[in-house]
């Protein structure tokens, strides 16, 4: 489970602006683009990792709908935020680096202009 979460940490820190930090008051790891959340990555109440990331509302449904692996945002809304339960995780560390490149890219998007610039 280790090296699956130090993959995650790594493939998000090649990215333009983002960063990654250990929030002791949210006891989990804080993955940002100018001080704006785009994954949540720590363990449930019950234990579990779980790599919360922002996504389409419409295919954040269809995935919970397909996977029982992903379910609405822990901690977080639940149309715009999938949570996804590492353990026994039917994606690959390579899919889940998409999802999490993808709410990069989705709250990056939500920047002003003349921020996203500075990233491209």
């Amino acid at each position: 489970m280790q090296d699956k979460i130090q993959y995650l940490k790594d493939e998000a820190r090649k990215w333009p602006g983002a960063t990654v930090e250990y929030r002791e008051d949210w006891d989990c790891d804080y993955f940002g683009i100018e001080k704006k959340c785009f994954c949540m990555l720590g363990t449930n109440k019950a234990g579990d990792w779980v790599m919360t990331v922002k996504g389409d509302p419409a295919e954040n449904e269809l995935l919970r709908e397909q996977y029982s692996d992903v379910v609405p945002g822990y901690y977080a809304n639940k149309t715009h935020w999938n949570s996804f339960l590492l353990e026994n995780s039917s994606f690959t560390e390579e899919q889940l680096a998409l999802f999490l490149k993808k709410s990069y890219r989705l709250v990056l998007e939500k920047l002003p202009k003349k921020v996203q610039l500075k990233y491209q």
